[in-house]
């Protein structure tokens, strides 16, 4: 966090027997103690995939030769490799559909909606457990549980393992007092977080929020802030489950789900934030970063090209009717294109039914298809240099599908003012803000959702041409030498490593097609200095791989021959992907880093006798003579794994070893 952040309280570690994640982890322990750093072993309640990431997960089950799944639910999703150019995207979700028959999963078509909508609706449970391949699951919190985002191996191990190993994160408590202004939305409130906190002040953390102000917040509004918990790196995000979220339920004919989830009297935390909804106003985060907030006033009368609104964080029902409200009787400029995304079908229908997406289409917006859409650089990419205002997450360069455009993010209320002007607008001057109430009961269409196979072992999983098997690398060797195949600066996104968009995420499944596009955005030269080298090592800066969870991050540099990264600090999910994959994650100081140049030769000697038994390792720089001690920061189990040369190994001896002792 950053030292300055206003309000921030820093405190030492704590007991977790009072507050709400303590409670949660502690209901579903099952390896290790809670105390903070320590790594533990709990069990998953859940789990969620979609198809950008889902069909390596189905592939890491295969590898691991395993029956049925045991999670209590998982569920897989198609929602981000919507559009169907050519037969990958198809092939995929063929896959996918009957991979879940297969193994006893439930399958939600494409066009029922994306995965955190709909999990949303119809399938989190409070006090429960949800592990994702997918960084925004902590979605879910918004209705008290603890979810969380991790790499496709670590799922698809939850599903076959029913545990899910991580460190026990420090707490921090968000306070919430008075109510929301008009025309201030939730949106306005995790910004004012990522203001205080910082793209990576959450790193360690698990962000739990409570106080008065918590009952003004329906659970849409909820999830809308735990949705973006993830851009502050931070484990999880959650609310308490409480009348509103039993009242949620019951609308979705889910009340039996309900269970009061809340923190005791007793409880503390490591440090603690305090924000009275009541002082925010209007906020936007500019290029090209989440956490590079400012008031809209700031940028008032500044044109704007385009305007999306949707994606995970704001495509509610509640969203999508103020959106339609604001729209009623009016039309869009000509030079705005004005695009939007419901989040799933349920919410589709309720629009339809009520006439609000005639009001959309009537103001002139484009009505897109019930999915992930833009916010994952599927269609929509602005014009060049152009100015898009979106309710998305994340605004990182090149994200959008156009290089040089400058990404904005905001609320839906400024979104659709700035929409019917051309030109950044504070909602506020539309003199009164529009009345949502949220109905007594949501239209209940599961009909997309395909329910396990009642006979899994008739069913025959379809590989499509494109989907290629996860490679396997040899356990790791005692010396390395490896050339510097490129140093980042700071805050490198796992979409600079392994971009998004309509033409890379359909190879998503095929590794060797994939690979060819590894830092294809930030350094174009990168992959054929790789095929040169074939053995090369990445130097990055601070907060390395933050962004998403996809694992294709770590596993495609290590199909080119990538076997290390030595960086100032890592991102907890893209660090656990390196681990996974067998590619050692070292941490360096800033002198080292300083020091250390692309095209550069190191050489790692007793490699496998520091990771077994050292917190160090001695790289060296011959034609320099220069000699750099970097950390090691790993647990036993991390240690084995990367000894194994990657999880799928380890878990393949841990299995043989379990079935060889029954």
């Amino acid at each position: 966090m950053r030292d300055a952040a206003p309000g921030l309280q820093k405190g030492g570690f704590m007991s977790y027997s009072e507050n709400i994640v303590g409670q949660i982890l502690c209901s579903h322990l099952k390896e290790g103690s809670l105390n903070p750093g320590e790594e533990i072993g709990i069990a998953v309640d859940q789990t969620l995939t979609q198809d950008a990431t889902g069909t390596l997960v189905y592939l890491e089950v295969m590898a691991l030769d395993v029956k049925k799944i045991r999670t209590r639910l998982s569920v897989s999703y198609a929602d981000h490799n919507i559009l169907q150019t050519g037969c990958e995207n198809a092939d995929d979700h063929l896959f996918l559909r009957t991979a879940a028959a297969r193994f006893g999963a439930f399958f939600s078509k494409p066009g029922n909606g994306i995965c955190h909508q709909v999990h949303l609706e119809r399938f989190g449970e409070p006090g429960g457990t949800l592990l994702g391949a997918d960084s925004h699951t902590p979605t879910a919190g918004g209705l008290g549980m603890l979810a969380m985002g991790a790499g496709g191996m670590d799922v698809a191990l939850a599903m076959v393992t029913g545990l899910f190993h991580m460190a026990v994160p420090k707490v921090l408590k968000v306070e919430l007092t008075g109510k929301l202004p008009p025309w201030v939305g939730a949106k306005d409130v995790i910004l004012e977080v990522l203001r205080r906190m910082s793209v990576k002040g959450g790193l360690g953390w698990a962000i739990e929020y409570g106080g008065a102000g918590v009952a003004t917040l329906s659970v849409p509004e909820r999830a809308t802030i735990t949705n973006m918990g993830a851009e502050l790196g931070a484990w999880t995000s959650v609310f308490p489950s409480d009348e509103n979220t039993r009242a949620f339920l019951r609308a979705q004919d889910r009340e039996d789900a309900w269970a009061p989830v809340s923190a005791g009297s007793g409880a503390s935390y490591d440090g603690e934030i305090c924000i009275d909804l009541s002082s925010l106003e209007p906020l936007v985060a500019c290029p090209s970063s989440p956490d590079a907030v400012v008031p809209v006033r700031e940028l008032e009368g500044n044109p704007v090209d385009q305007v999306a609104v949707g994606s995970c964080t704001n495509s509610s029902y509640g969203d999508m009717h103020i959106v339609a409200q604001l729209l009623k009787g009016k039309t869009v400029p000509p030079d705005v294109s004005l695009v939007v995304s419901p989040g799933s079908r349920q919410v589709m229908s309720m629009l339809a039914s009520e006439g609000s997406l005639a009001d959309m289409v009537q103001a002139g917006a484009r009505i897109l298809e019930v999915a992930c859409g833009p916010c994952i650089g599927m269609g929509q990419a602005p014009r060049s240099g152009g100015v898009s205002l979106r309710t998305f997450n994340r605004n990182f360069p090149g994200r959008s599908g156009t290089a040089d455009a400058r990404v904005y993010l905001a609320g839906p209320q400024v979104a659709v003012a700035t929409a019917l002007s051309g030109r950044f607008t504070d909602p506020r001057t539309l003199g009164d803000a529009p009345e949502v109430s949220l109905p007594e009961r949501y239209p209940v269409l599961d009909n997309m959702i395909i329910a396990p196979s009642e006979d899994p072992e008739s069913v025959s999983i379809e590989m499509g041409p494109n989907i290629k098997p996860v490679p396997v690398k040899e356990a790791l060797p005692d010396e390395m030498v490896l050339d510097v195949l490129i140093k980042t600066g700071d805050n490198i996104t796992t979409d600079d490593i392994t971009p998004g968009g309509a033409k890379v995420l359909p190879l998503r499944s095929n590794l060797p097609a994939l690979s060819e596009f590894v830092f294809s955005l930030y350094d174009p030269d990168f992959v054929s200095r790789a095929k040169a080298s074939k053995a090369g090592v990445i130097v990055g800066g601070e907060n390395y791989g933050q962004g998403s969870s996809r694992e294709h991050a770590a596993l495609a540099p290590a199909y080119l021959g990538v076997n290390m990264v030595l960086a100032l600090s890592f991102t907890r999910l893209h660090r656990a992907n390196l681990i996974n994959f067998g590619l050692l994650p070292v941490v360096i100081g800033k002198e080292d880093y300083e020091r250390v140049e692309q095209g550069d030769r190191i050489v790692c000697s007793n490699l496998r006798g520091c990771v077994r038994d050292s917190n160090e390792l001695k790289v060296t720089i011959p034609g320099k003579d220069i000699e750099i001690i970097g950390q090691l920061e790993l647990s036993t189990r991390e240690r084995s794994i990367l000894l194994a040369g990657g999880r799928l190994n380890h878990t393949k001896e841990i299995l043989k070893e379990r079935d060889t002792d029954e």
